[in-house]
């Protein structure tokens, strides 16, 4: 009888930091928080000489947390952020409860005062903006819109009529709605004309965010890079690098922050001797 080339490999027991992957990416979890807590689990586990999780408990995290305290000297921020990352491994990867955690050096919290604008200084600042940039400074300013929520808005969440914009999939996977100031919606509008008034093809941005899913070849017909309400309101065109094992993968119009350059030609060496 032959061999069944086909045959799935019998299963194995994956490593427990691809555990925390696939339970992070089960939850829907970002990927900046992905990174984020494998980096401080490996680091619990490291400082810990590799000793299993399993046979560590609240006297190891305490351990842990007043080292980064007192040797790291991080940031009340940071150690709370590891501090996160560990109570995820246990409570949702190892289904292990923690009790309190007794004798843990905390890192303080810095006083400072808020640093705010004068209305002076915010005129100024916008002066120096042009183009582009000056429209998205005045959406992150006006609108309060994250860097990111601001370079993935695409024009059919722009409502010009209710002056009103919707962010899709911002912090936490939640959609909201937020205002869209009025003295900004004429240039807005005028910008989307841009596109599709011009001729010349629109710069290549690349950048490592995540962004929708892999549609299939007849989807991609529908939601095409030429219809203007999937665009992304730069009109640049942008290209999506996708983590791995994220499965996301596209390109699109879009904005960003950097232009690339044209890949270099290799140079034969008939032609370096001439």
């Amino acid at each position: 009888m032959a061999p069944n080339l086909h045959a799935a490999p019998p299963p194995g027991n994956p490593k427990l930091l691809d555990q925390v992957r696939d339970v992070i990416r089960r939850k829907h979890y970002s990927l900046r928080t992905e990174r984020s807590y494998t980096d401080w689990i490996r680091r619990f586990i490291l400082f810990h000489n590799k000793r299993p999780p399993r046979e560590m408990a609240e006297t190891e995290i305490s351990q842990f947390l007043t080292h980064l305290a007192r040797d790291g000297q991080v940031a009340a921020s940071t150690q709370n952020q590891a501090l996160s990352a560990i109570l995820f491994l246990y409570k949702e990867v190892l289904r292990q409860e923690i009790g309190w955690l007794e004798n843990v050096e905390r890192a303080k919290h810095p006083v400072r005062l808020p640093v705010v604008l004068s209305r002076d200084e915010v005129h100024k600042l916008f002066a120096r903006l042009h183009g582009v940039h000056r429209l998205m400074a005045g959406l992150l300013y006006g609108s309060g819109l994250r860097l990111m929520e601001c370079i993935r808005l695409r024009v059919k969440d722009v409502d010009f009529g209710y002056a009103r914009i919707t962010v899709r999939d911002g912090k936490g996977g939640k959609d909201r709605v937020t205002m869209l100031p009025v003295n900004l919606a004429h240039s807005f509008e005028r910008h989307l004309q841009k596109p599709r008034q011009s001729t010349n093809p629109p710069p290549v941005i690349a950048c490592g965010i995540r962004s929708r899913p892999r549609i299939g070849r007849g989807q991609r017909n529908v939601l095409s890079r030429n219809r203007v309400s999937w665009q992304d309101f730069s009109g640049a065109r942008i290209i999506s690098r996708a983590p791995q094992g994220r499965g996301y993968s596209h390109e699109s119009r879009g904005a960003g922050l950097a232009t690339t350059r044209p890949a270099s030609r290799k140079v034969s060496a008939a032609e370096k001797r001439q």
